[in-house]
């Protein structure tokens, strides 16, 4: 299966709500309601602003299987401002958000092929801290998940409601 990373735009932000969707139906059928609820995000205005203003504000990638968006992620300078607490890293950095996939795609790589991409373009920027957050309650899979695409665990916080979180870091 060949997975072709593209640029995203404005015109992709449905198919983005429909994988930020597909990862919430998936994560409640998995019983972990704890990352992201129980109601599909696109119905959440705050997180469509997020993904919005990250648009904006970044890169965004689409990772697409036969013409078919599968997975996306966005890459900013900074993270968001529900991280202003933690210290800053000191030194520039590319920011990753809301990497999501459609879950039909789930085993077949197009989220560490976006996280691959995501490296490599920041290293060709002349940056050498790639950084990310996750949920880190349930198992812990997630973080692990990072873990296995190269990143290490940095600063563990808590967010909103006592939300458990992980930020990961990766030098490229």
């Amino acid at each position: 299966m060949e997975i072709l990373i593209r640029e995203g735009g404005p015109d992709d932000l449905p198919a983005i709500l429909g994988m930020l969707d597909s990862c919430v139906e998936w994560l409640v059928a998995q019983g972990r309601p704890g990352q992201w609820g129980t109601k599909p995000l696109s119905e959440s205005p705050g997180t469509v602003e997020s993904v919005v203003r990250n648009m904006d504000e970044g890169e965004v990638f689409i990772a697409e299987v036969a013409g078919v968006p599968a997975a996306t992620l966005t890459l900013t300078d900074s993270p968001g401002p529900y991280l202003s607490h933690l210290p800053p890293p000191g030194e520039p950095e590319r920011y990753i958000h809301w990497l999501a996939s459609d879950r039909r795609f789930t085993g077949h790589g197009v989220g560490s092929a976006l996280l691959a991409h995501a490296a490599e373009v920041t290293r060709r920027a002349g940056v050498s801290l790639l950084r990310v957050d996750c949920y880190a309650g349930d198992d812990g899979r997630l973080v692990r998940y990072y873990e296995a695409n190269g990143f290490v665990r940095t600063e563990a916080y808590r967010g909103k409601g006592d939300w458990p979180g992980q930020v990961l870091a990766r030098r490229v």
